[in-house]
């Protein structure tokens, strides 16, 4: 016996005549079907698999600003007020600041570009004076003269000053009987011949301790 079957594949009739045994086979229960001769599976039948979508980088943008030390300069000047050798701080240093301010991109967090935006000293440095003495130094004063020591009474000798009594060289002389002090005496009358130096004649005729 045989049977005729007819597939309807892809738009076109196709009839095939096979023996009983293969219809016998093509119904036996469990017996996967095979697709006939020349069959083509439609590709909108196959399941295709999702894709993983790709995520989206996450870009910003911000504003940075940074503050930067201008360093302080050091100067001097002459001081005529205060003398060479000398020298003082008159004016401290003080450091500026400059300001500077960029564009920043950011990646998924990370930086990726920066851009210089402006620069600017928004606090200017104040410069260190040191005033350096000019003055040339008063020349010390000459020593004072230091007086001869005076000779002591008994230390021999007649001053040359006087005459007709021996007056000792001392520090001081009176006349012997007088209100003078002394240390040293003479008893008159002596001739002054020189400078009265222990002022002996008290009245200036040339004579002393009348």
């Amino acid at each position: 016996m045989r049977a005729r079957t007819t597939w309807i594949v892809a738009g076109s009739v196709f009839a095939l005549v096979v023996g009983t045994t293969a219809i016998a086979n093509a119904v036996a229960p469990h017996a996967p079907a095979s697709a006939p001769v020349g069959f083509v599976a439609d590709a909108d039948s196959t399941p295709s698999a999702t894709p993983t979508p790709t995520p989206t980088p996450v870009v910003e943008t911000k504003t940075v600003t940074v503050d930067e030390p201008v360093p302080f300069a050091a100067t001097t000047v002459d001081d005529p007020g205060s003398d060479v050798g000398t020298s003082a701080v008159t004016t401290a240093g003080q450091n500026g600041v400059k300001t500077t301010t960029f564009r920043v991109t950011l990646r998924d967090g990370v930086e990726t570009e920066r851009t210089l935006v402006s620069e600017r000293v928004t606090t200017a440095p104040v410069d260190q004076v040191t005033s350096v003495g000019s003055r040339q130094p008063a020349p010390p004063p000459p020593p004072a003269p230091v007086a001869p020591p005076a000779a002591a009474p008994d230390a021999g000798g007649c001053d040359p000053n006087y005459t007709g009594a021996c007056v000792p060289i001392a520090s001081d002389v009176d006349c012997a009987g007088g209100s003078g002090n002394g240390p040293a005496y003479v008893q008159g009358p002596v001739q002054v011949v020189g400078s009265d130096i222990y002022d002996l004649d008290r009245d200036g005729d040339g004579v002393g301790c009348e």
